[in-house]
């Protein structure tokens, strides 16, 4: 049977959606927004919230630190700066950690890079995800799988191929692993979410839990990806869509998180256990539209 524990809670074929708010980068480099989102994403039933850390020294280039990022997007003129003013201090993630203590919510986050996996291992992440520009990172993979902790990989612009050889170097260690279908596009087109990839990598992996890392607008695709046997759903958070960065337009703001989370629900309530019953509530409505044949024939009796 597949099975999941992320930060104490079990994810199986017979569970709830495991809704994971993405923060990413939409906290803008301030540990008052993050924290603030952590209480959105608890606030809104959301059953983790992410974070993103990478080591900018040692995983990009310095000819791409140094290259011009002047844009409306951007918070540096480089991209080297741009990206050190994204990037969360350590005592910022002690604050998220506390924060997300009060209100009740784990946290755990995506690590670029072997130091920042390791960063945030002495931060007490209780998972780390994997990014899908990682699904090809042997290096990476092999670092993450020796750490102990439950890996999830995301699987956006990967082969079938690649995606097994990574499963395969997560597999040999002791790390639990669950996949998400994924299209690494920022926002990604409907017709281009092929969600019954979902399907298809559920029949690979038999023995591990799939799920979804949806960069979509709006809620309805998550709530389908689930149907499809997604049972862990990523979305992307903000507490503005309009503020500045590339992810907000389409992260979800607190009232589609909030609806996200009843929906999800509601279709692991509405799926029932395949068993066809009769209902009492159908009593009432069937007596006014089944005919009853009598001595003057057919008639509806309500």
């Amino acid at each position: 049977m597949r099975e999941f524990v992320l930060a104490g809670r079990r994810i199986a074929d017979d569970t709830p959606a495991y809704l994971v708010a993405e923060v990413g980068n939409n906290h803008g480099g301030l540990v008052r927004d993050a924290l603030a989102l952590v209480r959105m994403s608890a606030g809104c039933g959301a059953d983790a919230v992410k974070f993103q850390a990478r080591d900018n020294a040692t995983l990009y280039s310095q000819a791409l630190l140094n290259r011009d990022y002047r844009n409306a997007a951007s918070f540096g003129d480089t991209y080297g700066a741009h990206r050190v003013a994204l990037e969360l201090p350590d005592e910022g993630y002690v604050a998220i950690a506390a924060q997300a203590q009060r209100v009740g919510i784990p946290w755990f986050a995506t690590a670029f890079d072997e130091r920042s996996a390791d960063r945030l291992l002495r931060l007490g992440v209780q998972a780390l995800k994997i990014a899908s520009g990682g699904v090809t990172d042997v290096p990476l993979l092999t670092h993450c799988r020796s750490l102990g902790v439950p890996v999830v990989l995301s699987t956006g612009g990967s082969s079938l191929a690649e995606i097994d050889r990574a499963v395969a170097v997560l597999g040999g260690g002791s790390c639990a692993l669950a996949v998400l279908h994924c299209t690494a596009a920022y926002p990604a087109d409907y017709a281009e979410l092929n969600l019954r990839c979902i399907t298809t990598l559920r029949e690979r992996y038999p023995e591990l839990v799939i799920g979804w890392s949806g960069h979509d607008v709006g809620i309805a695709m998550s709530v389908a990806a689930y149907m499809l046997g997604a049972r862990i759903i990523e979305k992307h958070v903000t507490l503005n869509r309009t503020a500045k960065g590339t992810d907000h337009a389409f992260s979800l703001e607190p009232s589609g998180l909030r609806r996200l989370a009843r929906d999800l629900a509601r279709a692991h309530h509405a799926c029932g256990d395949g068993v066809k019953r009769v209902y009492a509530s159908e009593a009432v409505p069937l007596a006014k539209m089944r005919r009853t044949h009598g001595p003057e024939g057919y008639k509806i009796y309500g």
